[in-house]
């Protein structure tokens, strides 16, 4: 049985391989499914919907975008979210433009 070495140069090849194979998974699974959570903190509301702090507080207030608060921490599920942004939405094609 014949023994072979493993040089570095063998092992520095083997690691950019798995790496840019981990690289191709990830970008076929993230292009495939969008990666979310369950739920969202305030900031990361903010940033989806593009508000401001005092904004979201009155969708809070108004009843507009239910949430959980759990220690001072604000909560919001993101399906609710997507609901109500898909309830809301306006068919352009069905205005009379003057």
């Amino acid at each position: 049985m014949a023994a072979e070495i493993i040089t570095p140069e063998d092992l520095t090849r083997f690691k950019n391989d798995l790496l840019e194979d981990l690289k191709d998974l990830i970008k076929a699974i993230s292009g495939n499914k969008q990666l979310t959570k369950k739920w969202l903190k305030s900031n990361e509301v903010r940033k989806l919907l593009g508000i401001s702090p005092g904004t979201l507080q009155n969708l809070r207030i108004n009843g507009t975008i239910p949430y959980t608060k759990i220690g001072g921490v604000l909560y919001y599920d993101q399906r609710e979210i997507e609901d109500i942004l898909k309830g809301n939405s306006v068919n352009s094609l069905n205005k009379n433009f003057k």
